[in-house]
């Protein structure tokens, strides 16, 4: 029954895109817990959140080269498979192994390693799916990792306050049985290749193609202008409002997904009225509008409001950039998914840390942090100008 109908395969892959926000975000909530319980450093716990997008980036990297050899349904399973025991690994492994970092370490490569293959392997897949709005079906796909983020943050919010952070294992591995129900659901669900392998432009034909940088350019600038905001969006809550951790986290980035995964599934719906690169430039704007809110506002819930309006700009930027790229260059396949995937996550590691650096040189006070990341979405504006004049002039020669 499975195999009659994409709109399975589609179910399966937003599924996914929920895992990846799992994979993502469920550790962080842990880290003082990890402080207390294991004894680790702020250091450490820096370790690991580089650890898992270090990980995510070589997948990238790697699937430019190997994924279409393998195959779509085997990348997508072993995808599945990894964020599980990733997810089992966190509670199980420091309780047999002395070194509780190492363990804590092993786990968080395994949750890297299904992020990796999800990111590479999932929006192709949909975009293989013969379904007729191809980018609002990319947006709807990307809205689900706002809604596990979401989720996620006040899920397990609402578990560590009934039931206590001390029982943190037992929601880890409730959360492992969702990637568990992906896998099953994967291995029967239809799925198409989107070029074939012999097709697909080689790595030398894609870097030689200028507009090309630009859509990598603007990847990064994407997951740059997103995570910048959303990763910092609970500290800016709790120094700006003055309000306990958990509130932080709920006002923070929930606030933030809420307004991003909306503004997906706006797109998604309105798909056939909007012109997508004109769409990403409105966004785009409004994302550095939201920026200079949140730096200059005087008033501490105005600036808050201005990272839930980031949300609303970020929505469209990384799976519409996917969208255009697509359409524009027919013929990348997986492969150049895999190299759009990289710079974004690229970006995902750059935003944060200059946001976070330049903090801690003005006593920990986001607002210049902000006002330096504030370039990517600036950036990314540009790009998108670029962008429309170049498929002016192609159109006006005819080439």
């Amino acid at each position: 029954m499975l195999r009659k109908s994409f709109k399975a395969t589609i179910s399966a892959s937003c599924i996914g895109y929920f895992t990846q926000a799992i994979l993502i975000n469920f550790a962080p909530l842990l880290f003082i817990t990890f402080q207390k319980e294991f004894g680790l450093t702020q250091l450490q716990l820096t370790v690991l959140i580089a650890t898992n997008f270090v990980t995510e980036l070589l997948i990238d990297f790697l699937g430019t080269k190997y994924v279409s050899k393998i195959g779509y349904r085997p990348c997508v399973i072993i995808a599945q498979i990894f964020a599980i025991l990733g997810l089992i690994l966190m509670p199980t492994l420091p309780e047999i192994m002395s070194d509780k970092f190492l363990a804590l370490e092993i786990a968080t490569m395994f949750c890297g390693l299904g992020g990796g293959f999800i990111e590479v392997i999932i929006s192709p897949i949909v975009e293989a799916c013969p379904t007729k709005h191809k980018s609002a079906m990319m947006n709807l796909l990307h809205s689900f990792y706002c809604w596990g983020q979401m989720g996620v943050g006040i899920l397990s919010t609402v578990f560590f306050l009934t039931v206590g952070y001390e029982n943190w294992q037992i929601l880890s591995l409730l959360w492992a049985i969702i990637p568990l129900v992906d896998l099953i659901l994967f291995i029967f669900v239809p799925i198409n290749v989107l070029v074939e392998e012999d097709k697909e432009s080689s790595f030398g034909e894609r870097v030689k193609t200028k507009i090309f940088w630009v859509f990598l350019i603007m990847m990064l600038c994407a997951g740059a202008s997103e995570l910048a905001m959303s990763q910092w969006a609970s500290a800016f809550a709790e120094a700006g409002l003055g309000v306990e951790k958990w509130v932080g986290d709920l006002l923070g980035p929930c606030l933030f997904a809420i307004c991003m995964g909306s503004a997906r599934i706006f797109y998604a719906k309105n798909a056939s009225k909007i012109n997508l690169e004109n769409g990403i430039l409105v966004s785009s704007c409004i994302c550095v509008l939201a920026y200079l809110i949140a730096i200059f506002s005087p008033i501490a819930i105005i600036s808050l409001l201005g990272c839930a309006l980031c949300g609303v700009g970020c929505g469209m930027l990384w799976p519409g950039t996917y969208s255009i790229a697509t359409k524009r260059l027919p013929t990348g396949g997986v492969p150049m998914f895999g190299l759009l995937a990289l710079f974004g996550d690229l970006g995902c590691l750059t935003g944060p840390f200059i946001a976070g650096q330049v903090s801690s040189l003005f006593d920990d006070n986001l607002k210049p942090g902000f006002l330096c990341a504030m370039i990517f979405p600036i950036l990314m504006v540009i790009m998108v100008i670029i962008l429309k004049r170049s498929f002016h002039n192609k159109s006006k020669t005819g080439d």
